[in-house]
């Protein structure tokens, strides 16, 4: 009877005669309802019991232990006090760095009398990329750092003379920016109010006051670098490195002075670098917010309207995105083959608003098919119409001053800003009738990544570098193999960019940086006529007069040789009076007002740091490195100028091999943006944080006021929690482990669950460390292992022997996945799961000699496995390594201890292995088995193995691991009524249930099983016998349909063992 039936009970209908009957179930009723409620009283009363888990848990919590014993910095940590209940990352991570750095162990002097002293396993020299001055690191900067650090901790263990150089970059533009907007918050000036020498004194006391941030950062994530070898870009010695590289490539000839396009910002007033541009793809018309303009500026759109001939009537029509430019047009270009216009070639057209002629030129350049066939020409603001404009020498116009507003020769528009000019030319253009139509049209605009201005093309005077020779250079390296690029996927793209490589501008109108060494030079009156002879007879090469009156912009090479590079003006006095022959006295000198871009003397990084041009010891045993290793969106910004300046200046690479790891994305694949409000810091994944945090660091960000509730949005979605406590270590293993491709997507869920790795492994060794007796002491096992070891201690062996294996050759590879892979199946799964359950009954009921050998197979696999792991998780593996029961303490830290090599673990059995495993998938059979019929713990349950062949091992093994299955393996007769399992065709294990379950329950569950697994049967049958079966269905949708098939009927089979099996108890 249900509770449900008392509701069925008699209607209005029934006649009054069964009012007995339906009092008496009533009663039963109101019997059933007082059962209920005593089921309900007690249920009340579990919410409160239940309520005072989740206590337990925040106390647990709350209880994490924090490390509280007087240490001064510097000094050893204390680790007398007995271990932690749990693991906590603020505790385990106390004392260590300081230590090690007191200690020197990240030294290359470190055990050596000099740096220069031969080491036969050889040396390992890397640099850090440096880091922007700007503020605080983020996750990308972590991965970095969690990459180089383990690799550097691999090669220090390895034993070779290690070095990895710590630094960080002044970034001029970033750093200007910042500096310039808290200028304004705070004081509302502009630098030009300030002066230069006032501005640069605040941007030193700004980085004075924020740059040791990012150096405590580093050090917080473990980062193992030499602190006494720091450098920054702007430290006295990097500067006389910097002007020394400028002036010796400018004598000679490598750097030089042109007038050409550059990327300018309006905004910050520069010339800025193709990585500080931001390609934005628009669909169509966008609405976009420009810095400096109260309302929004249209985008995405083609304007179209025409120009008038000369001498008629007739219309060209032209089509323009920017439309402000036509200022600027000095001719319309068209196909020399396009027959509707053939006939205007070298006829003009009317400018309608400056009046200007316009020729109309033929051009292989124009597609006929594109829009009107007409190309409207604007080389000084375009780069295609740049390289038309010098092959027609045609004059080049330059129409905006640095701050983006029309110039004088704009006729009524002179002064206006140049998005206002947008709006206003339509209207100049609908009055003259000239004006056609706008229409939608995808395009990318160009923004400044540092103002979010749009990047204008200006003609601008520039410093550049000669790069063809250079790259040629670095191309052959690569193909030669003397330089390896890993993942050679990216060789692809370093032959693109070097084989379609340009001279490279390098000067920035910027007041931060490295302000080039290089003077003009004025002569006396009489003397000047002989710096300018020779361009203006290039300039009439052709014998067109026109052509003198056209070209505005200076041909690349005329001002050269009216500057001089130097240290000090007096050697550039010097320079300028021998290389004109005019006696010094007669020579005026202005030192250039721009800067160098930061990737110039980054570029100089891997030398410059120690010490070059001066040949030191440092330079000497330190240059050429071993490896850099950097984000692949630098391979040419970066990577390629460290080459070039390698071997143009000193004559070798400045490493062996490029390793590019992915872009860390957030978790939805998106790039990391503040915007998003999806920049994290790695400390608050370190230590935790909580979502209104978050909040608050965008509040004190450099963030557009409009963008922070956007920000916000983005964090509350993806941290509605905040983000929890992880730790160092699970922070870089994590990273380690999602190491591969071209993109990283982050999930700080995934960088939790490696926190509870950490618990596991900290729980496992506190619980490994118990067998061990009080003031007894071990050392890992030779190579040649002794006798009398179980098969259970030798299969750990050759688990660990496996992990050493290939996580040395994980890091050999750089297959930072592959080695976390190994190291974490060692611990969790070999160690955790098999290792230390097997050992419980040793330890429990086992001989002397099997306690022995368990107690030093342990101890070896606790060394090694934390040797192993230390390059990823350098702290829990310190704290672990100094509390391990070492016979030989010479060693006073994991850091410089050995890592585990092949020959020091030769113990890999494969066959033993295999049958560890067949004994492991009996083990999960009868695991499986159990949980079908719901067996508690306390019933257990006996096994019989029916084997045939000579299965002896694996029953000696699965008589060691019978307790992992809570059953007991006996050698009798197996009985009826037992349930069969298939391990392999020559083993099966009978399971006796007899007595343990409900034999007809479980019947009617396995037949409801049977009955759904035959209806998928059937489906999967019928659909494949139909007769277009194997012409429709796709072949990868037929193999997994046959798989499922043959898999269901297996599955049936069972069931129907299964069943027969109940039968019979």
């Amino acid at each position: 009877m249900t509770d449900s039936e008392p509701q069925i009970g008699p209607t209005e209908d029934q006649p009054q005669e069964k009012t007995a009957k339906q009092l008496e179930k009533e009663a039963k009723k109101a019997a059933k309802l007082e059962k209920l409620k005593a089921k309900l009283d007690k249920k009340s009363t579990a919410p409160a019991v239940q309520k005072d888990k989740p206590e337990k848990k925040v106390k647990e919590t709350k209880e994490c232990a924090v490390y509280t014993a007087n240490t001064a910095v510097g000094d050893k940590k204390d680790i007398s006090d007995s271990m932690p209940d749990a693991y906590s990352p603020l505790y385990v991570e106390a004392a260590w760095y300081s230590w090690w750095e007191k200690q020197g162990f990240f030294k290359p002097e470190y055990g050596r009398k000099s740096v220069l002293e031969p080491n036969p396993k050889g040396s390992f020299v890397m640099v850090i990329p440096p880091p922007n001055v700007t503020g605080s690191l983020h996750l990308g900067h972590a991965l970095t750092n969690a990459v180089e650090d383990a690799i550097t901790r691999w090669h220090r263990m390895n034993g070779r003379t290690t070095l990895w150089n710590p630094g960080c970059d002044h970034a001029g533009i970033a750093t200007q920016v910042v500096v310039e907007k808290k200028l304004w918050r705070e004081e509302q000036k502009t630098r030009h109010q300030l002066g230069r020498e006032e501005f640069i004194k605040r941007v030193w006391d700004w980085k004075n006051e924020k740059g040791d941030r990012i150096y405590e950062q580093l050090r917080s994530l473990g980062s193992s670098f030499d602190w006494s070898r720091v450098r920054f870009t702007m430290d006295p010695s990097m500067c006389r490195a910097v002007n020394e590289a400028f002036i010796r490539l400018h004598d000679a000839g490598d750097i030089y002075r042109a007038n050409r396009l550059v990327n300018w910002s309006c905004t910050l007033k520069s010339a800025i670098s193709d990585i500080e541009v931001d390609k934005v793809d628009l669909p169509g018309r966008t609405m976009l917010s420009i810095p400096g303009y109260d309302s929004k500026v249209e985008f995405g759109v083609l304007v179209h309207f025409a120009y008038r001939a000369e001498d008629s009537d007739e219309e060209i029509v032209v089509a323009t995105t920017r439309v402000e430019t036509m200022l600027g047009d000095v001719a319309v270009a068209v196909h020399p083959n396009d027959t509707r216009y053939k006939h205007l070639i070298g006829k003009n057209l009317v400018h309608p608003i400056l009046k200007r002629k316009l020729p109309i030129i033929a051009d292989d350049y124009v597609d006929m098919n594109f829009g009107t066939g007409v190309v409207k020409i604007t080389p000084a603001h375009d780069p295609n119409d740049y390289e038309i404009g010098k092959r027609h020498n045609l004059p080049f116009i330059t129409i905006f001053d640095d701050e983006g507003r029309m110039l004088d020769n704009c006729g009524p528009f002179a002064g206006k800003k140049r998005f206002d000019v947008r709006r206003e030319i339509i209207k100049t253009l609908e009055l003259a009738k000239l004006y056609k139509e706008t229409k939608d049209h995808a395009m990318v605009v160009p923004l400044c990544s540092r103002s979010k201005d749009v990047v204008e093309p200006m003609l601008k005077p520039q410093w550049y570098i000669r790069c063809d020779t250079m790259a040629a250079e670095a191309i052959k390296a690569v193909k030669s193999g003397e330089l390896k690029i890993i993942p050679d996927m990216h060789e692809k793209i370093w032959y693109h960019w070097m084989e379609g490589i340009r001279d490279w501008c390098i000067s920035r109108q910027l007041w931060w940086g490295h302000r080039i060494p290089a003077y003009r030079v004025t002569l006396p009156a009489a003397e000047e006529p002989r710096q300018v002879i020779k361009p203006r007879r290039r300039r009439t090469r052709s014998g067109r007069k026109k052509d003198v009156r056209r070209m505005r912009a200076p041909p690349p090479a005329q001002k050269e040789e009216q500057w001089v590079s130097a240290h000090s003006e007096e050697e550039a006095l010097s320079k300028a009076a021998a290389k004109f022959g005019v006696p010094a006295g007669d020579i005026k000198l202005a030192r250039d007002e721009d800067v160098l871009d930061t990737w110039f003397s980054s570029g100089l990084f891997p030398f410059s740091i120690f010490g070059w041009p001066d040949n030191t010891e440092d330079l000497q045993a330190f240059y050429p490195g071993t490896l850099l290793e950097t984000g692949h969106d630098i391979l040419f910004f970066w990577v390629a100028r460290m080459v070039f300046f390698g071997q143009r200046l000193l004559g070798k690479l400045p490493f062996k091999e490029v390793y590019l790891h992915p872009m860390v994305r957030d978790a939805h694949g998106r790039k990391m943006s503040k915007s998003l409000g999806n920049v994290i810091d790695p400390v608050d994944v370190v230590r935790g944080v909580s979502l209104e945090q978050l909040h608050a660091q965008l509040a004190d960000s450099n963030l557009d006021p409009r963008e922070i509730e956007k920000a916000k949005q983005g964090q509350k979605q993806d941290y509605p929690n905040g983000i929890p406590e992880c730790g160092t270590d699970a922070l870089r293993f994590a990273l380690c482990a999602m190491t591969q491709g071209r993109d990283l997507n982050l999930d700080i869920q995934r960088v939790q669950g490696y926190r509870f790795f950490c618990n596991k492994l900290w729980n496992a060794a506190k619980f490994a460390l118990m067998y061990f007796p009080p003031d007894t002491s071990y050392e890992v096992h030779e190579p040649a292992l002794p006798q009398g070891l179980s098969s259970m201690d030798r299969w750990m062996l050759s688990r660990l022997a496996l992990a050493v294996q290939r996580v040395n050759q994980g890091f050999r590879s750089y297959e930072f996945p592959a080695a976390t892979t190994h190291c974490y199946n060692l611990w969790l799964y070999d160690l955790c799961d098999v290792y230390l359950e097997y050992l419980k009954p040793v330890f429990g009921q086992g001989s002397e000699e099997q306690k022995l050998g368990a107690r030093r197979t342990l101890y070896t696999t606790l060394e090694y496995g934390l040797k192993l792991l230390s390059p990823f998780m350098p702290f829990i593996t310190e704290e672990l390594y100094q509390r391990l029961p070492r016979q030989d303490a010479s060693c006073p830290s994991i850091c410089v201890a050995d890592y585990p090599t092949e020959s020091d673990t030769p113990w890999r059995s494969e066959e033993l292995e295999a049958n560890v495993e067949t004994a492991l998938k009996i083990v999960h059979l009868i695991r499986s088995t159990r949980s079908e019929y719901n067996l508690t713990n306390k019933q257990k349950t006996s096994a019989h193995l029916v084997t045939s062949g000579d299965q002896a091992e694996v029953r000696e093994l699965f008589a060691s691991l019978q307790s992992l299955a809570n059953s007991e393996l006996s050698d009798d007769q197996p009985p009826t009524g037992c349930s069969i399992l298939t391990v392999s065709d020559k083993i099966e294990v009978h399971l006796v249930l007899k007595g343990l379950i409900d034999p007809q329950k479980e019947i009617t569950k396995l037949e409801k099983k049977k009955e759904s697994l035959s209806q998928t049967i059937s489906k999967l049958q019928q659909a494949i016998s139909a007769d277009d079966y194997t012409t429709k269905v796709p072949l990868e949708v037929q193999k997994l349909n046959s798989e499922k098939l043959t898999q269901s009927q297996g599955e049936m089979e069972r069931l129907q063992a299964a069943v027969e099996t109940l039968k019979l108890m």
